[in-house]
């Protein structure tokens, strides 16, 4: 588990020429299946903010606390009354100073730096669709108990997840909710696990469950789509092979069109998830504006509070909470990093912070599994976040193929997905290695069906193949060391426990 004083990432960072799709880049131009009008941003002025205001949870906002946020020029645009937090709306630039001033309030602050239309994140690169004649080419070549695509699909031996499947897919009576961009569930390899009780859209940062509400829009990230796949593809003769292909998986829709995931928005992902009986929650991004949250400013204190109390609670109702370590190669076990790209809707600065005390939300939390990337020779991923304490285990994320070739028939060193309007395509980053956690995670979760998160979590670090440290760590092979790994086989900064492993998974 992620270590009591946690510590966290956007643009993927990688040698140049590296061929790679970032994880967690918002892509504009890609096609995806069309979403209702309705889903757009939060609604709210051109000159408002949003802001989360954090009370005592249980009893609901005290009266006097309501009265105050409307008098400092607040709307209250929903409460979370279990975990006390109230997402407010508000054009005055003064509202968080004044709010927390007021007794019974613990914290306050603002969870965006410029109104909406906010700019769009760097575009780092596009998934690589799969042509026809790519698929084809794939499909002749496939094994009769395999999917037309498995065999591009190095990543599945890797936590051997093939011959896990030859006991168990996974029950469908686990559920996997993909907390991210939308997910296409018309798309033939996600719709027959698709569990729409369990999706919604809550971009706004309250529940919107009308009738795909929970899609990408057509200008928008294939991103959720692609990590759905990965998780619960199902073994239909079609396409690829999700790591856990019988349990079944939703979408919940945290991005806004710009590709931002704002706290309020993530808060309402995780408590639906909580109130909607997800087993597993699979988190490939952190929460905007702010790549690390530093808890002696009072708006980033608020924010960490908000996502955290949420986390908590989704965990107490029965939710594992996985999440990826991020795409820098940031040592977050590091006295002091540099973040150059906070905060992300505003005008960034270089900033040096501490990562024991300034947190990457979810990913640092207590209790949120920690997930780093590998490729396809079994080492840390080039661009993968790494620290000893931190990373809690390993999963294939992918890495350039100059880097970490596969072995043949699989053809790329990035991850295989499923992309919008039916297609499929590579990405890589640690957003893919996360998903294969929280498929391992699904596969424990229908081996032991009554088995709480904590018992959840000790088997998947229990049952992970301890991994020694790569040293030295050169993975272009330049003579200079690329990270520096620090502790044992089976406890360290770049593998954690070890890899994932999703045969012990269903026969343990």
């Amino acid at each position: 588990m992620t270590a009591s004083h946690p510590r966290h990432r956007r643009a993927l960072v990688v040698p140049a020429g590296m061929a790679l799709a970032t994880a967690l880049a918002f892509l504009p131009n890609t096609a995806a299946t069309a979403a209702p009008a309705h889903q757009g941003a939060a609604s709210a002025d051109a000159a408002s903010l949003s802001y989360v205001v954090n009370v005592q949870g249980g009893h609901g906002a005290p009266a006097h606390v309501k009265k105050a946020i409307a008098t400092a020029g607040g709307t209250i645009v929903t409460s979370y009354e279990k975990i006390g937090v109230i997402v407010v709306h508000s054009s005055n630039a003064d509202f968080a100073q004044t709010i927390r001033t007021v007794p019974g309030v613990q914290s306050a602050g603002a969870t965006r730096n410029a109104p909406l239309p906010s700019a769009v994140t760097t575009d780092l690169g596009s998934p690589k669709v799969l042509s026809a004649a790519e698929v084809a080419e794939a499909a002749e070549e496939a094994a009769a108990d395999q999917d037309p695509l498995q065999n591009l699909q190095w990543d599945l031996p890797a936590i051997k997840a093939d011959k896990a499947h030859e006991t168990s897919l996974g029950s469908s009576e686990v559920t996997v909710a993909v907390i991210d961009t939308g997910v296409d569930d018309t798309h033939p390899d996600i719709a027959p696990n698709f569990d729409r009780a369990a999706s919604v859209n809550c971009v706004a940062g309250k529940p919107d469950t009308s009738e795909g509400a929970w899609r990408p829009g057509a200008a928008e990230s294939p991103h959720g789509t692609h990590v759905a796949g990965e998780i619960a593809a199902a073994k239909n003769g079609v396409g690829m092979t999700g790591v856990a292909p019988g349990v079944k998986v939703s979408g919940i829709k945290v991005s806004n069109p710009d590709g931002y995931f704002y706290t309020e928005a993530v808060v309402c992902g995780f408590m639906w998830a909580a109130e909607h009986g997800v087993d597993v929650t699979n988190n490939s991004y952190y929460t905007d504006p702010w790549y690390f949250n530093c808890t002696d400013d009072p708006d980033q204190k608020a924010l960490v509070e908000a996502v955290s109390r949420a986390t908590r609670y989704a965990e107490r109702k029965g939710a594992v909470n996985v999440a990826a370590a991020g795409n820098e190669n940031y040592d977050l076990a590091a006295d002091e990093i540099t973040d150059p790209v906070s905060p992300n809707d505003g005008t960034p600065s270089d900033r040096v912070i501490d990562p024991a005390e300034c947190l990457d939300i979810p990913t640092q939390l207590p209790g949120v599994v920690t997930v780093a990337s590998t490729g396809a020779k079994g080492l840390k991923s080039s661009f993968s976040n790494y620290g000893r304490g931190v990373i809690d285990i390993a999963a294939p994320g992918g890495d350039s193929t100059k880097y970490q070739t596969p072995a043949p028939p699989a053809t790329s060193g990035l991850i295989l997905g499923t992309l919008p309007g039916g297609k499929w395509g590579y990405m890589a980053g640690t957003s893919m290695a996360s998903p294969h956690v929280a498929g391992v995670a699904a596969l424990i979760k229908s081996t032991h069906p009554y088995a709480p998160p904590a018992l959840v979590k000790a088997l998947l670090y229990a049952q992970a193949d301890a991994t020694a440290c790569t040293k030295p760590y050169d993975i272009d092979n330049d003579g200079k060391a690329d990270a520096v790994c620090e502790g044992p086989k089976n406890r360290n900064g770049f593998y954690g426990w070890g890899m994932a492993d999703a045969l012990d998974a269903v026969t343990r």
